[in-house]
C-alpha cells in the first residue's frame, strides 16, 4: 500500500527530473547564443514571483519519470514590478519547440486566465512551428490560439518575444498581438523558409535576409523593437509595460511626478530640453531638425521609449510621461522624407494610435508635415485607402488629444494629424507654424501663373515681382493667427512653454469620458 511519505517522495522525484529540463535546455541554447526558456522567465519576472501552471502536463508516449514533462513550454504567472503577467515560454530544446496538442492546451490555458484576470500576456515564441506527427490537432491548437489572440485584443495587452524560431502558421499570433519584440541576427519569424522559397520561386535567400529581427524591423514593419541581445529585448518589454494598464478598463501605472524638494515638475523653471526649443526650428523653411528634441523638450525626464524606431523614420510613435502619466506620442520627423506622410508611415501611426485608444492612454500630437508624400508608386499601392487609416484612428479615439503643430502643417497632412476637425481636444501651435493649403513657392505659381507669365512676356522682372507675391501669400495665410482666428487653435504658444500647456491640457481633460459617442461598430479601411 503506498503511504503519504511514498506520495511525497513520488512528487520530489517528479520535480527534481522537471529541473533537470534546464540542463538539458541550457546544453542545446547557450552554444547559439540564446537564453533557455527559463533564463528568460527569470530575467522577465521580478525575482521569485513566478508561479508555473499545468507543470506535470505531458504528451502521449512519454512515459519515464519527469519525460516530456512540460511539452516543451512553460507557463504561469509572475510579476513585473509588483504587476501581475501571465506568461508562456517556448523550449526549443524539447522538439524544437514544436506545438502539440498538450503544448497548445497550455497556452490556451494561461491565456484565458489572462483574459478572465484581465493581466497583460507576455508570449516568449522560439519554436518550429506546427507538430508534423500531430497532424490536423496541432494545426486545430493554432486556429485556437489565433482565436484568443482576437478575442483579448483591445482588451488586455498582448506582447510577444521572439527569441528563436518563429515559422509557418505560429508566426500570426505575434502578428495579431499588440507589440512584436524581435533579438538581433538570433531570432527569425517567417510564413515559409528558405528552402521553400527557393523550391517555389527560385529566389535564394538566407534565413536572416528572409526574416531576421532587422528585415522586420526596417522593411516589413512587423516589429515593434529590435533587441541588441536577449537580455535587451526583455528590458524593453519590462520598460514598455510600465507605460499600459492591466486591462482596457484600467490606467497605466502613474509615477511620482514631483522634484527631490517636493515640488512639482512644472513648477521648476524651463528646463535646458525647454528653452531649447525656442531655437529649434530652423529659419529656412527647407531646412530639417530633429522632432526627437522638441518630444524630449516636452516629456518628463526627457526620457521616450520609442516604438517601431527603424520602420517608416517619417513618422515617430512612442510612449513617455507628463506628470508621471503615461501618454503616447506621434510627430512627424523632418529628417526623412521633410516629415511627409507616406503608405508605411500613415499605417505605423494608425495602429499605435488605435493601441492608445484602446488602452486609454492620451494622445500627444507634434506636426510638422508638408502633405501625403507623391508619386505613382504611392497611389498605386493605396495611399488614398491606407492613409484613410490614420483619418479613421485619429476619429474613431476616444482618449485625450493634445496636438501642438510646430512648422508645417499643409493641405490633407494638416487634417489627419490630430487637428481639431478630427475631434483632438486642444490644439497649440507654435509662432513658426505655417498652416496653409501649400507653401508658398507652390501656391504662387498656381495662384498667380498667368501675372507671372504676362511679366515674363513684357520683359520684367520676375523674380522679383514672385518674391513679392511669395511674401505676401506667407504674411497672409502661412501664420498660425488664422486658424487661431477660427478657433480650429486654442493657443498660440512659445515653443519653451509647450510642457506647461500640454500638461495642463491632459491634466484638465484626465476625466474626459471614455465611451465613443458612435453606434455600433465602425469599418476601418484596410
Amino acid at each position: 500500500m503506498r503511504t503519504i511519505r511514498d506520495a511525497i517522495d513520488d512528487l520530489y522525484r517528479r520535480r527534481e527530473a522537471i529541473a533537470g529540463r534546464s540542463v538539458r535546455m541550457a546544453g542545446k541554447q547557450h552554444p547559439q547564443g540564446r537564453l533557455t526558456a527559463q533564463e528568460r522567465l527569470e530575467l522577465l519576472l521580478d525575482p521569485g514571483s513566478f508561479v508555473e501552471i499545468d507543470t506535470f502536463a505531458r504528451p502521449e508516449g512519454e512515459e519515464g519519470p519527469g519525460d516530456g514533462y512540460g511539452d516543451g513550454v512553460i507557463t504561469g504567472y509572475g510579476e513585473i514590478d509588483g504587476r501581475t503577467v501571465c506568461v508562456f515560454s517556448q523550449d526549443a530544446s524539447f522538439r524544437g519547440g514544436s506545438l502539440g496538442k498538450v503544448h497548445g492546451r497550455r497556452i490556451l490555458k494561461i491565456m484565458e486566465l489572462a483574459m478572465k484576470a484581465g493581466r497583460p500576456l507576455i508570449g516568449i515564441n522560439d519554436g518550429g512551428g506546427a507538430r508534423i506527427q500531430e497532424g490536423v490537432e496541432s494545426q486545430a491548437m493554432y486556429g485556437e490560439i489565433f482565436r484568443r489572440n482576437v478575442q483579448a485584443s483591445g482588451q488586455i495587452p498582448q506582447i510577444s518575444l521572439i527569441m528563436g524560431y518563429c515559422a509557418g502558421g505560429a508566426s500570426y499570433s505575434p502578428a495579431l498581438t499588440d507589440f512584436v519584440v524581435m533579438v538581433d541576427r538570433t531570432s527569425h519569424m517567417f510564413i515559409t523558409g528558405p528552402d521553400v522559397v527557393k523550391t517555389v520561386t527560385g529566389e535564394e535567400v538566407d534565413f536572416e535576409e528572409l526574416g531576421g529581427g532587422r528585415t522586420h524591423s526596417t522593411r516589413s514593419g512587423n516589429v515593434h523593437y529590435l533587441g541588441a541581445d536577449e537580455e535587451d529585448a526583455i528590458a524593453y518589454v519590462r520598460e514598455l509595460l510600465s507605460h499600459l494598464p492591466d486591462n482596457n478598463a484600467g490606467e497605466a501605472p502613474v509615477f511620482d511626478a514631483l522634484d527631490p524638494a517636493g515640488r512639482p515638475l512644472l513648477d521648476r523653471a524651463p528646463t535646458k530640453l525647454a528653452k531649447k526649443l525656442d531655437h529649434l526650428v530652423p529659419d529656412a523653411p527647407t531646412q530639417p531638425y530633429d522632432m526627437h528634441e522638441a518630444i524630449e523638450g516636452v516629456v518628463d525626464d526627457g526620457e521616450f521609449l520609442e516604438v517601431q524606431e527603424l520602420f517608416a523614420q517619417n513618422i515617430i510613435v512612442g510612449f513617455a510621461r507628463i506628470e508621471g502619466r503615461s501618454v503616447g506620442v506621434v510627430a512627424n520627423q523632418p529628417l526623412h522624407f521633410a516629415g511627409c506622410l507616406d503608405i508605411d508611415a500613415a499605417e505605423k501611426a494608425a495602429r499605435f494610435v488605435r493601441t492608445c485608444n484602446a488602452f486609454n492612454v492620451p494622445i500627444l500630437t507634434f506636426v510638422d508635415v508638408p502633405g501625403f508624400l507623391p508619386g505613382t508608386g504611392q497611389e498605386w499601392n493605396g495611399i488614398i485607402r491606407r492613409g484613410a487609416k490614420l483619418i479613421y484612428a485619429y476619429a474613431e479615439a476616444t482618449v485625450p488629444m493634445v496636438t501642438v503643430i510646430t512648422r508645417k502643417a499643409y493641405g490633407a497632412g494638416y487634417d489627419v494629424l490630430g487637428s481639431k476637425h478630427l475631434g483632438a481636444d486642444v490644439n497649440l501651435a507654435w509662432p513658426s507654424a505655417e498652416i496653409a493649403i501649400m507653401g508658398a513657392q507652390g501656391a504662387t505659381s498656381i495662384v498667380h501663373r498667368r501675372r507671372l507669365a504676362q511679366v515674363q512676356a513684357e520683359g520684367g522682372d520676375v523674380d522679383k515681382v514672385r518674391a513679392e507675391l511669395e511674401q505676401e501669400y506667407q504674411d497672409r495665410y502661412c501664420t498660425p493667427y488664422v486658424a487661431a482666428e477660427l478657433g480650429y487653435i486654442d493657443a498660440v504658444i512659445t515653443p519653451s512653454s509647450t510642457r506647461v500647456h500640454v500638461a495642463r491640457a491632459l491634466r484638465a481633460l484626465r476625466n474626459e469620458a471614455l465611451p465613443s459617442p458612435r453606434a455600433g461598430r465602425g469599418n476601418i479601411p484596410l
